[in-house]
């Protein structure tokens, strides 16, 4: 088990200060090497399946990938499995076989609390709701003078539909009380049976346990790869938080139409896009003030929301698992990066970026500055607190199919989160590409050169055996101080 220091690369960052620690140009890339190198705070693990079904297969598949040296173990702890049947009702039996297959192997736990659903997004083998008494149970809450009704927690996206994954987060407030709930009895049936090996506690904060919104799942249509997706801004909470904003930004209803040069007749008429076609065909979320501010403050509430849903499971967990860090998720959305009618339109649309600022510069993390330092709203605070960032496996893909920029985008997070004295670790985004030399390859780019400090594989079937075996195991032996 490895405990949390902080590296020498990120020290360096912390001593010189982030604005100068380094000096290359501001605008220029800074290449943060490789950090991970005999560091304490590499780590190699693995995701288990989202359900165990096949025990022999899944021992088996733990004990070889503990033979090369693999860490921990990641596990969708599923907030609808657990506390599905009825409020502050707990089954914790799946988990303590989960966990004791697990440990008995010498192989660590990296727990993720499971806020959102299973199922309907790419590679899901199984179906996890939220719980079932969630829905009704707020339907009759009044929250900020809005009566939430059956939909009140949910998202709602420019085509009128509600998304049941995950809560959003304009109701963080209604629900926290349940986040809070279910980490600590999650503390207090394992924190003392796995204190020590409970190295990092992942938080879910959307759809997939992603830092985004659900712009490209399955309640709205047409929005999938490669599209720009859905914005999901259109529901009562999100609209009134969103008035709310702006006002206290511009400090009056004429002050904002001088500054979006609009005529609205009362503050009732401030709204997310009215037609959100064309706001991205006319390039508005780039070149009008309406469409920066919106942007600005759709991507300040994600961030917000994960702010308040990190310090709450913090807070609840606390002085149990004393040597686990805190991570969370962004994932690598490559797509529509170079899509000449509506550029890096993807990202926008599940809240990534903010385009106030230069997207073009290093300086400004092209655009994820704000995701990336969320990190370190946690500084001095009683645990670490890393960002887990997917797509390490990918190549770019500039042509007219994708736009993508997926290797590009692994480039630009490693830099600035270096820049940032954030601790980043990685993913793959697809199982398939573990299963490739070219597929690791660049994950071993990344690492030599952009600076992450571990990695987690999806998942452990594709790194038990073959290709992905054998690499896994090169590039732990590579790293790890204790191998």
């Amino acid at each position: 088990m490895r405990h949390a220091t902080v590296t020498l690369a990120v020290l360096s960052l912390l001593l010189a200060g982030a604005g100068a620690a380094h000096a290359a140009p501001a605008d220029g890339p800074v290449p943060p090497g490789p950090v991970a190198l005999d560091n304490p705070e590499f780590t190699a693990n693995v995701m288990a399946p989202l359900q165990v079904t096949d025990w022999v297969a899944f021992e088996a598949d733990l004990e070889t990938v503990a033979a090369y040296g693999v860490d921990a173990v990641s596990v969708d702890v599923w907030w609808g499995d657990v506390e599905g049947e009825a409020d502050n009702r707990f089954d914790w039996s799946y988990y303590d076989r989960v966990f004791d297959v697990i440990t008995s192997k010498g192989l660590d736990l990296a727990p993720i609390l499971s806020f959102h659903q299973a199922g309907g997004n790419v590679g899901d083998d199984y179906t996890s709701l939220l719980p079932s008494w969630l829905w009704p149970k707020y339907a009759g809450v009044t929250y900020r003078g809005i009566e939430l009704g059956p939909t009140g927690l949910q998202h709602q996206s420019e085509q009128g539909n509600y998304s049941v994954e995950s809560v959003q987060g304009w109701a963080d407030q209604v629900v926290m009380n349940e986040y809070r709930d279910f980490t600590r009895a999650f503390e207090q049936q394992y924190g003392d049976v796995y204190a020590d090996e409970v190295v990092e506690v992942n938080v879910s904060l959307g759809p997939s346990g992603e830092l985004r919104y659900p712009s490209y799942n399955q309640h709205d249509e047409g929005t999938g790869y490669p599209t720009r997706g859905a914005v999901q801004a259109y529901s009562p909470l999100a609209v009134q938080d969103l008035r709310s904003q702006m006002l206290h930004r511009y400090g009056s209803l004429e002050a904002i139409n001088r500054a979006w040069g609009t005529d609205l007749a009362s503050v009732q008429e401030i709204g997310p896009p009215a037609d959100a076609d064309a706001f991205f065909a006319g390039l508005d979320y780039l070149d009008t003030q309406y469409g920066r501010d919106f942007v600005d403050w759709y991507n300040g509430s994600l961030v917000e929301h994960g702010e308040r849903v990190l310090w709450t499971v913090i807070d609840s967990l606390g002085e149990d698992f004393p040597d686990a860090d805190i991570g969370y998720k962004v994932p690598g959305i490559h797509w529509s990066m170079t899509n000449p009618a509506h550029p890096r339109a993807a990202e926008v649309t599940t809240g990534l970026i903010q385009t106030s600022i230069d997207l073009d510069s290093w300086a400004t993390g092209h655009g994820y500055q704000r995701v990336v330092e969320l990190a370190n709203r946690f500084d001095g605070g009683p645990r670490e607190v890393v960002m887990h960032f997917t797509a390490l496996e990918m190549d770019d893909q500039p042509g007219p199919e994708a736009h993508s920029l997926a290797q590009t985008l692994v480039q630009w997070i490693g830099d600035y989160a270096f820049r940032a004295g954030v601790e980043l670790k990685g993913e793959n985004a697809l199982a398939g590409g573990v299963a490739s030399e070219e597929g690791w390859d660049n994950i071993d780019q990344a690492f030599e050169t952009w600076g992450y400090l571990g990695l987690t594989v999806l998942r452990i079937g594709d790194v038990s055996s073959g290709v992905g075996a054998r690499r896994y195991a090169e590039l732990i032996a590579t790293y790890s101080p204790d191998i």
